[in-house]
């Protein structure tokens, strides 16, 4: 058996901290900031050819589509928990399994489940959103083919947390700048027409980032599958499914799943105040570029550090060092304080400017979008520690708590806002902003009390019975 000394890079558990913390940070960082510029180059052309309505119709369909497929993710969660705690230990045998067990896993639901109910469901899901008719007709096709197409994306991400976790954080940056490379080509051609190929215009925006995942994922398969990465398939245990795995990948996983599909029905409860609105469709395309695209650059910061938070403090664990994996948390909070920092002051001094990038020349929609990008400049420091909070907790293995304090802060306080409102008088866009930041802040200060009472400390892992102390 291969060594853990000869795959795993052990400065995750021993030598300085905040180098291993940037070290798997800032691939990560990186690698969404260009990822995430396919969104915003999609959200760009669809403007500009179809119109803000098209920019509301991705905005709805992506936030509808999310939370379908953060259920299948929450494997993904399950799985990074295990293989940073087995990295940290040494048993190169157990991540292998745990990582093909949670390949088989998400192709099966993706291809048997998500994609037969989502395209019957698309149509009453976005009449659940509120949404206009003329975003409607556009995100309809946008989120079929999403919902039909997935499973490339999934095994990119697949890999991509169980890269990580075993201490690889440069592998997915390559893999998912190659798709963001591929993403953008295909988009231009399908959205806006290229010599015989016509112009699919919303739509195109979905077939290019499905085709542009298959193909990456088609590749990463096959060097997982040839060796080579810190991580593979095992090839003498038999090529079916392994219950003993895939029921830990749940327990560990389904928590997060169910606090994923929460966070992001709470933002469909949101986009449907939102749709109630006077002004529903400049508000829905002012959240769209504003909440959806610029705010996601605190995100992807932000979640970068939470996957090198969980990684390091997983593996620290595993490696029977539980003050290591306390001390990478809070280095990952600072760093993301300050990297929210500097990416609100761009949202507070020129959030007009920002705006026109993306073809927002309507003055009602540019009312309402610089009024949230401001809002959103304070908001982002309270989401982006509590991020990284949240990692700390659930890569050491409670994935619980995160479950529970999102439900409070991401649906009871800002829905409840909303709803109170409404009903007892008139609900403005600028209330709607003002409870996300309500429900950030909430989030932030439950997740740093949780974390610090230290009850992760004594939570067990394995792959046979996997249960919390």
């Amino acid at each position: 058996m291969e060594s853990a000394a000869a795959r795993y890079d052990r400065s995750i558990v021993e030598g300085a901290l905040q180098p291993a913390v940037w070290k798997l940070a800032w691939p990560t960082m990186l690698t969404n900031v260009v990822g995430g510029m396919q969104g915003l180059i999609d959200h760009v052309l669809v403007g500009h050819l179809v119109g803000f309505k098209g920019n509301a119709a991705i905005g709805v369909a992506w936030q509808i589509f999310i939370v379908v497929i953060a259920f299948i993710m929450s494997l993904f969660t399950g799985m990074s928990v295990l293989v940073a705690r087995f990295a940290g230990a040494g048993d190169v045998d157990k991540v292998d399994r745990t990582v093909y067990q949670a390949f088989l896993t998400a192709i099966g639901i993706s291809m048997f489940v998500m994609a037969p109910l989502g395209y019957l469901l698309s149509p009453v899901l976005l009449d659940l959103v509120n949404a206009a008719p003329e975003v409607k007709s556009e995100a309809l096709p946008f989120l079929r083919i999403m919902f039909m197409f997935s499973s490339g994306m999934l095994v990119f991400y697949m890999l991509s947390g169980a890269l990580r976790s075993a201490g690889d954080a440069r592998t997915p940056m390559i893999l998912g700048i190659g798709l963001t490379v591929l993403n953008i080509v295909l988009n231009v051609i399908l959205i806006d027409g290229l010599g015989p190929v016509p112009a699919y215009g919303t739509a195109g925006a979905a077939m290019g980032t499905c085709l542009a995942s298959v193909m990456v994922a088609v590749y990463a398969l096959m060097k997982l599958w040839r060796g080579g990465l810190i991580v593979s398939f095992p090839r003498d245990r038999g090529l079916g499914p392994d219950w003993s795995i895939i029921r830990s990948l749940f327990r560990y996983g389904l928590p997060t799943g169910v606090q994923g599909i929460a966070m992001n029905i709470g933002g469909v409860f949101m986009l449907s105040f939102i749709g109630s609105l006077v002004q529903s469709a400049a508000a829905q395309a002012a959240f769209a570029v504003s909440y959806s695209q610029l705010f996601s650059f605190v995100t992807w910061t932000s979640i970068g550090l939470m996957g090198a938070a969980a990684a390091v403090a997983g593996q620290s664990l595993g490696a029977g060092k539980p003050d290591r994996a306390e001390e990478a948390v809070h280095v990952a909070a600072r760093i993301a304080l300050f990297g929210a920092s500097a990416i609100g002051f761009f949202f507070l001094v020129i959030p007009d400017r920002l705006l026109s990038v993306f073809g927002m020349s309507d003055a009602a929609v540019v009312e309402i979008g610089v009024q949230l990008l401001r809002i959103l400049s304070v908001s982002g420091l309270f989401i982006a520690v509590a991020l990284t909070y949240t990692g700390g907790l659930q890569g050491t293995g409670d994935t619980r708590s995160p479950l529970y304090i999102s439900i409070v802060s991401q649906i009871v306080v800002p829905l409840g806002m909303c709803f109170v409102i409404r009903e007892f008088g008139t609900l403005q866009p600028w209330h709607i902003w003002l409870a996300i930041l309500i429900g950030h802040a909430t989030r932030c200060g439950l997740s740093m009390l949780r974390f610090r009472q230290g009850r992760w400390r004594s939570i067990k892992v394995d792959i046979s019975s996997a249960e919390v102390a």
